[in-house]
């Protein structure tokens, strides 16, 4: 699940370590409780604030004047797929016609599928390599 949530999550993370990463952005808001208390009920993490980056791959939304950068879209994943998250990052040169930036999640998952034989039945392993994009416009 991802999109413009409008919450500012932050960086505190204490007693919420199974529901954000302490790499969050600026300070937790109203609606920021709100959404860790919702993801925190539902067993989801917020992915982008697990992953060290510099805040400018942080900020997803910045004001028309430049002076107000938050990071308030957000992409969500169970907790038990948390290991198969690699990176939560944002992309500012992609041209999505909005004043958010494209949020971009990479995924690598591996996906166990069996086969059937006529004398024993095999397991054969696929990998599986996702790439998705989650795009917030207003």
């Amino acid at each position: 699940m991802g999109g413009d949530l409008n919450a500012k999550v932050g960086q505190d993370n204490e007693c919420l370590e199974h529901v954000m990463g302490r790499h969050g952005l600026g300070e937790r808001n109203e609606n920021g409780q709100l959404l860790v208390d919702f993801f925190a009920s539902h067993d989801l993490v917020i992915s982008g604030t697990i992953f060290p980056h510099k805040n400018c791959h942080k900020v997803t939304w910045v004001s028309p004047d430049h002076k107000t950068e938050n990071q308030i879209d957000h992409v969500a994943i169970g907790r038990k797929w948390r290991r198969s998250l690699h990176d939560v990052r944002n992309k500012r040169g992609a041209d999505i016609g909005s004043d958010h930036h494209l949020v971009v999640a990479k995924f690598k998952m591996k996906i166990q599928a069996c086969k059937r034989t006529e004398q024993l039945r095999k397991c054969v392993i696929y990998r599986c390599y996702l790439h998705v994009l989650i795009t917030s416009v207003n």
